[in-house]
């Protein structure tokens, strides 16, 4: 049940002070405390379905179709990236967050930065 979470790269990049109070850290980075399966496989085939979205605004760009064609499907990948998120931050409040504020106060602390420049990040 130790399934990696996936990743934000944008994130990564932005290069979060914070260490997460739960994670395991190796050679790979940062890890889940738990990922529960099935939503590990839901969060996967969201993004392969995004994915091609992404390739179709590509081809719609292209081939010069309307823009208004085109930002309602942007909007369509904002929404289902929005889904992948909610599900990765009920995963990390479920098990990670839950984890961490349970073991000790400085493990505590630093989730609780972690949450909320989460919030304040991902809430723009």
């Amino acid at each position: 049940m130790n399934d990696t979470t996936l990743m934000n790269d944008a994130d990564d990049a932005a290069g979060d002070a914070a260490v997460c109070g739960c994670a395991a850290h190796d050679a790979d980075g940062r890890k889940a405390v738990a990922v529960d399966a099935d939503v590990k496989e839901r969060n996967l085939k969201r993004l392969r379905r995004i994915e091609g979205q992404v390739r179709g605004l590509q081809k719609m760009v292209d081939e010069d179709r309307y823009c208004a064609d085109i930002l309602t499907q942007i909007s369509s990948v904002h929404e289902a990236l929005r889904a992948v998120g909610r599900e990765l931050m009920r995963n990390h409040l479920k098990h990670c967050a839950t984890s961490a504020i349970r073991s000790d106060a400085a493990s505590a602390d630093a989730m609780y930065d972690e949450l909320v420049d989460l919030m304040y990040k991902h809430s723009r």
